[in-house]
């Protein structure tokens, strides 16, 4: 009497053969991701540029001057919110201009503003 016996499973080579196409793709996704974290970071530093160039704007308005202090900002009525490891600087504001910067502590760019209503350049 013959036993037949079942072959089930995989091989080791099969196996071997799953690892490495799995290996492969992440070492192209990786370096992919870590440029998509970058572009993130730097998103941040921009949104809060933006965003503190409106806050400029309206202490202006209250003011008839811009303020060198973040801090000015960030406070009741103008409620700047700066993003978690975002650095944002006020280089220089006088009664008719104003100059910041911002950058992420993770990002590769710092960005500068000159208002009023300036661009943003890298």
């Amino acid at each position: 009497m013959l036993i037949s016996r079942r072959n089930e499973g995989f091989t080791l080579i099969e196996l071997m053969i799953v690892v490495a196409i799995i290996a492969i793709l992440a070492a192209i996704a990786i370096p992919q991701l870590s440029a998509h974290r970058n572009k993130a970071y730097n998103k941040a530093a921009v949104s809060d540029l933006k965003n503190a160039a409106i806050a400029q704007e309206a202490y202006h308005a209250d003011n008839r001057e811009y303020t060198n202090d973040i801090g000015n900002l960030t406070m009741n009525p103008y409620n700047l919110y700066v993003s978690q490891g975002v650095t944002m600087i006020v280089a220089s504001a006088t009664n008719s201009a104003y100059l910041m910067n911002a950058y992420h502590s993770s990002g590769n760019i710092t960005y500068v503003l000159s208002g009023p209503g300036g661009t943003i350049s890298p």
